[in-house]
């Protein structure tokens, strides 16, 4: 059975780092793609970021240089380093899985994590 379990969420103040957990069972990362997704009160779900097969990934405008995604293949962990945070990136994170590839729509993952909180603010 494939479970996706978040961890890591927390308030933090703006310019602060936090790095969120997908912890994955029921499957192995080296088939899979794992993308972390984000919604805000009031907001579509937005893609963050992904790591795929063969280390292919991607991360949306707003995070780069500032967030890094990577993979555990040991433990099955797909990590999602998150610096210099802004309140603009307030929301529940989530972690999703498809096979294989990246995309950046979560309707193209079938399974999907229960979400942490992450806050930024003073």
């Amino acid at each position: 059975q494939v479970q996706l379990v978040e961890s890591g969420g927390g308030l933090v103040q703006p310019g602060g780092s936090l790095r969120l957990s997908c912890a994955a069972s029921g499957f192995t990362l080296g088939n899979s793609a794992i993308g972390w997704f984000r919604q805000a009160p009031g907001k579509e779900r937005e893609g963050v970021s992904c790591i795929g097969n063969s280390g292919s990934y991607y991360y949306v405008d707003s995070v780069k240089g500032r967030f890094t995604i990577s993979g555990d293949y040991a433990t099955n962990t797909v990590y999602l380093q998150m610096n210099a945070l802004e309140p603009e990136d307030t929301a529940v994170y989530y972690c999703a899985r498809r096979p294989y590839w990246c995309s950046r729509y979560g309707t193209d993952f079938g399974s999907w994590g229960q979400g942490t909180q992450v806050t930024v603010s003073s």
